[in-house]
């Protein structure tokens, strides 16, 4: 890619796990990528588990951080869109006229795993730490010779490390 790549991580309520993502691409990328995240339903806020296993990963989260709708991008298309979420991968997702590469990278929610706070903040971080290995990997792909058709498969087998 000629430009820097524009990447939008989507999930259901974008609160918790792509919220983590945008942020840890935003860290670990610098400034090589175009980043944000999104959901089909959004849940209006940034979950408290993703702020606070950000906080304890040394991992800010963007101030302009916000849960958004991915109808905010349909005029604007990214190149990449990363599903963190079962559920994100199988609903009907915005139409793009070129199409970005669509990989799901499934990982579960602990918005929703049931517990203890400390129960609950340990499975945060845990999901935290898989999504940051699959990040940093992303980052450290070639993506200026790399074919899209490469490129879809090396995000692929990210997505099932």
């Amino acid at each position: 890619m000629s430009r820097k790549p524009r990447i939008l991580f989507l999930c259901t309520g974008n609160a918790c796990r792509s919220q983590m993502a945008e942020a840890m691409l935003r860290h670990f990328g610098r400034d090589r990528f175009d980043v944000a995240s999104a959901g089909s339903h959004p849940a209006g806020f940034v979950h408290a588990l993703a702020v606070k296993t950000l906080a304890r990963m040394d991992i800010p989260l963007p101030a302009d951080a916000r849960s958004k709708s991915w109808t905010e991008f349909t005029d604007d298309p990214p190149d990449i869109v990363l599903t963190v979420g079962d559920e994100a991968a199988h609903e009907v997702c915005p139409i793009w006229t070129d199409g970005p590469i669509m990989v799901p990278w499934s990982l579960p929610d602990p918005v929703y795993f049931p517990g203890t706070e400390a129960e609950r903040l340990a499975f945060a971080w845990d999901v935290g730490q898989r999504l940051a290995e699959r990040i940093r990997k992303l980052v450290a792909l070639d993506w200026q010779d790399t074919f899209v058709d490469k490129l879809r498969e090396q995000l692929e087998a990210i997505g099932q490390s």
